[in-house]
């Protein structure tokens, strides 16, 4: 068999025969003399006819190895959307796994909480009784720090069924504004009227002008805040109790606070040895430190609070510095310290109240957090006691009750006698504004070592 005769193929042609498929025929096999070789054209795979050069058949596609080797870009789309489906994967995880534990701490600072639902109870039932607020949108808040001997707090001090004694009041005041907080310490030791109170087991006490933290004692939180509602005539919205295992913790969660001796200090009864100088106070030391009293300054309690309200105001400055506040791992456990040691009333006992009232505190410039103690001075019948200064007094409970400015200054810089107010607002210009009372006091921006 012969073949037909015709025009050698071009060598470009010849070399794209060398691809071609095994089923494909030869080049010329059609050509020539055979059917479809008058027209030039040469059959594709698949059946399809693809137009030749006129002298011989056109280049073969590339085989299916060839599509193995070269990736096209149906497959580089393909595996791009497997790798963004795998990230997109991920990170759903992780934001799950985030929000889950998220959701765990939230609950566990929740739950650390303790509600006191007694108090709340008792002052429903003496609502008639209490004052009415005067300024919407401030707050009174009362602090109190329990001496409870039992539990962690055995170590100091012996452990008399459980009872409590209010150890340190302080009735903090929040501006409607939220650009200042003062806070006024009510000496344990001050002659006070108690009203008729419910004890523990449900009997009445009787009503009796006896010292402050008797209150308490007898008592418990309602009767102490009725007891300052009744002396200042400011009507308390929230109440704290807090216990020195807490107090000690939130030092610790700091990493400590710094104060300065200016004597050294051998306290055994306040587990306190210090010398004289600089020291930063870890929470065992610094409970000993706002507890002492004979050890430190001139034995009185007058001195012990104001010892309590510098150390209080060099806490909240180290709270509301950036290191703290934020740094996630330095804020956790001082969220979880302060948590742990609170007990208050149904108002303010989930984590969500407690954010509403640090974020609304947390622009308070720290030369606006200040601290002072009430009017006082030795009770007439017994020195060891204290009793109220007035007018003095009642003028500072008037302009917390009515969201009035204070001023406090150290009590070497009044010219009076450090009682209270050094100002005689009677003596200025009647066409002009009334003084700011100031009292003996200090800041969270003073500095202990500077004094």
């Amino acid at each position: 068999m012969t073949e037909s005769a015709g025009t050698p193929g071009d060598p470009d042609d010849s070399a794209a025969g060398e691809n071609r498929s095994p089923d494909a025929p030869p080049p010329g096999a059609e050509g020539g003399s055979g059917e479809k070789g008058g027209s030039g054209a040469a059959a594709a795979p698949g059946g399809e006819t693809r137009s030749g050069s006129g002298s011989g058949p056109g280049p073969a596609p590339e085989s299916p190895e060839g599509w193995s080797e070269r990736p096209g870009p149906d497959i580089t789309v393909k595996r791009k959307r497997h790798w963004l489906r795998w990230t997109a994967l991920g990170l759903s995880f992780l934001v799950l796994v985030a929000a889950g534990v998220g959701w765990w701490l939230y609950k566990k600072l929740d739950g650390n909480i303790r509600t006191d639902t007694s108090a709340a109870a008792e002052l429903k039932a003496y609502e008639k009784e209490r004052p009415v607020s005067v300024v919407h949108d401030a707050e009174n808040i009362l602090l109190i720090g329990s001496d409870s001997r039992a539990g962690d707090n055995r170590e100091y001090g012996r452990d008399d069924g459980g009872s409590q004694r209010s150890d340190t009041t302080i009735l903090l005041h929040l501006a409607a504004n939220r650009k200042s907080a003062t806070a006024m310490s009510v000496p344990r030791d001050l002659m006070v009227d108690i009203p008729v109170c419910h004890k523990a087991d449900k009997t009445a006490t009787r009503a009796q002008f006896a010292q402050f933290n008797w209150a308490f004692e007898m008592g418990g939180t309602a009767c102490t805040i009725r007891t300052v509602e009744k002396m200042t005539g400011i009507r308390i919205d929230h109440h704290m109790v807090i216990d020195f295992s807490g107090f000690k913790d939130m030092v610790d969660a700091v990493h400590g606070v710094e104060i300065c001796l200016k004597e050294p200090v051998d306290d055994k009864d306040a587990h306190l040895k210090l010398a004289a100088g600089r020291h930063k106070l870890n929470g065992e030391q610094a409970l000993g430190y706002v507890r002492a009293r004979k050890s430190l300054g001139n034995g009185s309690d007058t001195d012990r609070m104001d010892r309590q309200q510098q150390f209080l105001g060099a806490l909240v400055n180290k709270v509301q510095s950036n290191g703290v506040l934020l740094n996630p791992t330095r804020l956790y456990p001082v969220l979880d310290a302060a948590t742990k040691a609170l007990t208050t009333d149904p108002g303010l006992d989930s984590l969500k109240d407690l954010y509403d009232l640090v974020r609304g505190m947390r622009d308070i410039p720290t030369e606006k957090v200040q601290f002072l103690t009430v009017p006082r001075q030795p009770y007439h019948l017994n020195r060891n006691r204290d009793e109220l200064v007035q007018p003095d007094a009642d003028k500072l409970f008037k302009q917390l009750r009515d969201d009035k400015p204070v001023a406090v200054v150290p009590a070497d810089e009044l010219k009076g006698d450090g009682k209270g107010d050094d100002r005689n607002p009677d003596s200025a210009d009647a066409s002009g504004p009334s003084p700011t009372p100031t009292y003996s006091g200090n800041n969270a921006a003073t500095d202990l070592c500077k004094q």
